[in-house]
Parts: C-alpha cells; structure tokens; sequence
C-alpha cells in the first residue's frame, strides 16, 4: 500500500505536473524544439496510463513493479536518457505512420456510428418523454375533472340545504276549535243587527 500510494505521487508530480509545466513554458517561448520535444513525451504518457490502467489490475503482485514504474518515469523525463523521444521515434511513429489511414477510417466510422447512435437514443428519448408526458396529463386532467365533479356535487348539495324553505310546523291542537268558537259570537251579532235593521224598516 505505501509502494502504491508513494508511485502515484511520483507519478502525479514529476510525470504530469512537472512536465505540464515545462510544456507551457516551450508554448509561451515558442520554442519548436522544446514543443516537439514534450509532444512526444506527452504521447507516450499518454500510452504509458493506459497500459498502467490494466498492469495495475494483474501485475501489482509482481515485485518492485512499483518502483520499476517510478524509475520508468524517471527514464522517459531524464534529459541524459531521453526515453520518451527514443521510444517515440523507434516504436511509436513508424507505427504509427504505417497504420495512420486505417486508424483515420476506423475513427471516421466510429465518429458516424455514434453520432447515428446518439441521434436514435435521443429520438427514442425524446418519444418515451413525450408519451410519458401525455399519460401524466391525461390522468391529471382526469383526476382533475373527477375533483371539480365532486366539488361542484358538494357546491350543490350545500346550495340547496341552504335555500330550501323550512317545513312548516303543524297548528297545535284545539287552534281551530278556538278561533271557531270566537268566530261564532260574530256571525251572530251580524245576523241580530241585520235583523233588527230590517224590521225598522
């Protein structure tokens, strides 16, 4: 665990911050030499990381591979070496150049494949969406008109209990009995007086 950690610093540090930074030092002076110089270092960085990637994973038992990576390193930035320009100009460019065009085409292809592949996805994506959408809206919409229905129902109901007229309570018993025997001194009266008018006469 400490082998590791101390190879990734060494790594971190002088295989990618310290020549980042002389990298942009040759841009600022424009120095061609130096710019081609940390080119070919950074292309076989970049070649080193990614078989780093898999030797981690079934060469780490191995002894010292910790440290052979971090000597590795120090041979490719050694100014005395020069391991990153020798292995570019024995290994990586004649290969490099002799695959370029198939390499190009297999990038081409890839770069149509999934640009295809992406436009679909997307297509696809953007109908799954907008089903999703309309089914979502259709039984908003549903549950919405069931909540008026019920609201209006309830409106209803409340409207009239509050307008309907209050039934009229029954006369209590002997009212008419006594509003017929008052009635009858009247009428007698009445049919006296008339009487008596008629007899004047």
């Amino acid at each position: 665990m400490v082998s590791w950690i101390i190879s990734r610093l060494v790594v971190l540090i002088f295989g990618t911050l310290y020549p980042a930074y002389y990298s942009y030092k040759a841009v600022k002076s424009k120095d061609i030499k130096e710019y081609v110089k940390w080119m070919m270092y950074w292309i076989i960085f970049a070649l080193f990381t990614t078989a780093e990637t898999f030797t981690d994973i079934f060469l780490c038992w191995f002894p010292f591979y910790y440290e052979l990576k971090i000597a590795f390193v120090a041979w490719l930035l050694s100014p005395y070496t020069k391991g990153s320009s020798l292995l570019y100009r024995k290994f990586v460019h004649p290969t490099l150049s002799s695959k370029e065009k198939e390499i190009d085409d297999c990038l081409v292809q890839a770069k149509d494949r999934s640009y295809d592949a992406l436009v679909h996805f997307g297509k696809r994506g953007l109908n799954v969406a907008a089903t999703a959408a309309v089914m979502a809206a259709s039984k908003g919409q549903g549950a919405l008109s069931e909540r008026l229905r019920s609201f209006s129902m309830q409106d209803l109901t409340t409207i009239r209990g509050d307008g309907a007229p209050a039934p009229s309570s029954p006369p209590p018993p002997g009212s008419g009995r006594a509003s017929s025997k008052h009635g009858q001194p009247k009428m007698s009266r009445s049919a006296s007086e008339s009487a008596g008018s008629s007899g004047t006469a």
